[in-house]
């Protein structure tokens, strides 16, 4: 039997709102949803509810966000996904992940990231569909059907949809497509006003009925044809090359649990391992919790900075394949622990934009999955056949591909088990994804916290922003953190002359932790939104 949070009401069972700040724990024993929107965890719940299982539930929470958070993803951006299955154990990561176009992109540089030269070659229809052939249950037609609803009866803004949509509003105006969209009324469409999208309802009508035809064909076409007016290379024929891969999560262990992660090239997975490796090197148990203690914040931010600025593996090469062996060590974590120092600077420039969701199914299948457009919401104010052209291009200044190689990006879906079942599932988008995981991580597993009390917890993020200098490496550091704690804390960033910005209380660039706790005693599961965004958790 499920249990409810009193916020819902079983009577009528509303859509809770789309909001900021604090949400209410759930719990459940029949499955278990979390997502940064309301609506598309409402239509995960009902896709378990009606008998599909985690992945089903993931996509169809997935498609519906294309819709109701187009400032964060796109059908032209990245998918990828990490699916446990509970009756085998076999875990398998679907790497859908933005790709080179085959073109060449020489003296590719930030000044491509808002023109058609920084659109990559999109993945997430094509993972979206080798994940539902490799572990759903249902059609196209179910998967998009909730998708399909909001596009074509529409939904309300929110007030995170209308901040970046008042930032790029000269981009939506100056587009046709957009302007129908969002300027329905002639002005740009307020929080609380319902916006409909019918180009991209056709565009979801076409997927489902056509599939990879129209994904091949007139979609291709439109997209390639969009870019390439606005100076870049991709061609429909970058379509018909790209492949998804699959493949075998990387691993680690952080006391007695086994940490499951995103491998090579989406390499936040291995950060997010060198980390806890560093860190287990530590008696952090026995210190205070980071909100608490200036000596455990600062530990986590220098092993976090130790992992996430280290020069990216260059997937498919001999040397990193065995450098990749090397940083999952725990010799090379205690070695690296001895010698933490500030580190290098980074030219790659990230991105604030993506989404998450983590699943759990009445089975105990799991799936943490995780999307985006690679770009901030509207940047490059292309558009095509109803959306945002990605600007993943941004992610070719970590690595620069080969053609038609996927890009090396920071995404970390994760799972954490106890003797061989799940405990943890989650991820989490934006710029300080991997900072968030780890964080949370050792909230939950070194300090007992509940996710309510991790969720809501301070955070610090990375790479803080200067309008003079740019992405600067470093570390955001929120407001909410007790006086003392941010004041050592900062004083210590300085000695270090390590870059620091103290951001307002709960800031979206520190991530948003979607997660699921699994009791393995009762098999009841814990979720609870992050109030960072406007999300909710439903169990099934």
């Amino acid at each position: 039997m499920n249990t409810h949070s009193a916020a819902h009401d079983t009577g009528r069972d509303p859509v809770p709102p789309a909001r900021y700040g604090p949400k209410p724990p759930v719990r459940g024993s029949g499955g278990m949803v979390v997502t940064s929107h309301p609506l598309a965890t409402r239509a995960a719940r009902e896709v378990l509810r009606d008998g599909g299982n985690a992945t089903d539930a993931a996509l169809t929470a997935a498609a519906t966000q294309l819709i109701v958070e187009p400032h964060m993803t796109s059908l032209t951006g990245g998918l990828s996904l990490l699916h446990r299955s509970a009756a085998t154990g076999a875990t398998r990561y679907v790497n859908g992940n933005v790709a080179a176009p085959l073109a060449p992109l020489p003296d590719f540089s930030g000044a491509d990231l808002t023109r058609g030269r920084g659109v990559p070659v999109p993945g997430w229809w094509p993972a979206f569909e080798e994940a539902r052939r490799r572990f759903g249950t249902l059609g196209r037609a179910r998967l998009l059907a909730p998708a399909l609803a909001a596009a074509t009866d529409g939904f309300e803004v929110n007030p995170f949809l209308y901040g970046v949509a008042y930032g790029e509003q000269a981009h939506l105006g100056a587009s046709e497509q957009m302007r129908e969209v969002f300027f329905e009324e002639g002005h740009l469409a307020v929080p609380g006003q319902t916006i409909r999208q019918p180009r991209a309802a056709r565009t979801l009508e076409r997927l489902r009925d056509e599939g990879m035809d129209y994904y091949l064909g007139d979609f291709a076409r439109a997209v390639a044809a969009t870019a390439r007016a606005d100076g870049g290379v991709l061609h429909e024929r970058d379509f018909a090359a790209y492949r998804v891969h699959v493949q075998e999560p990387v691993r680690g262990t952080y006391r007695g649990a086994e940490i499951v992660a995103s491998p090579p090239p989406d390499d936040g997975g291995v950060q997010l391992i060198c980390a806890l490796n560093m860190l287990e090197t530590v008696e952090l148990p026995r210190m205070g919790p980071p909100t608490a203690d200036p000596e455990t914040l600062r530990l986590l931010i220098q092993a976090h900075n130790a992992a996430y600025y280290a020069p990216p593996l260059q997937y498919g090469l001999e040397e990193d394949r065995t450098r990749l062996e090397v940083l999952l060590s725990k010799e090379y974590a205690r070695t690296r622990t001895a010698l933490l120092a500030t580190p290098p600077p980074s030219n790659a420039t990230p991105t604030p934009g993506t989404i998450h969701i983590s699943v759990v199914d009445a089975a105990g299948d799991t799936v943490s999955l995780t999307h985006s457009h690679m770009c901030s919401g509207f940047v490059n104010g292309l558009f095509s056949e109803g959306f945002q052209l990605s600007g993943g291009g941004s992610f070719f200044q970590r690595v620069m591909p080969q053609p038609g190689e996927h890009a090396s990006v920071y995404l970390a879906p994760n799972l954490v088990l106890r003797d061989g079942r799940p405990v943890l599932v989650s991820g989490s988008p934006s710029v300080s994804l991997v900072a968030n995981v780890l964080q949370n991580v050792v909230n939950i597993l070194d300090f007992g916290m509940t996710i309510e009390e991790s969720v809501h917890a301070p955070r610090f993020g990375a790479r803080p922003h200067s309008p003079e200098r740019g992405w600067q490496p470093g570390n955001l550091l929120e407001a909410g953190f007790d006086k003392d704690v941010l004041e050592q804390t900062r004083a210590w960033a300085h000695r270090e002359r390590l870059w620091t910005r103290v951001v307002n209380p709960w800031n979206a660039l520190t991530g948003n932790f979607e997660g699921i706790c699994l009791d393995r005693a009762t098999g009841e599961a814990h979720a609870c939104a992050d109030p960072r965004r406007v999300g909710s958790a439903e169990a099934a």
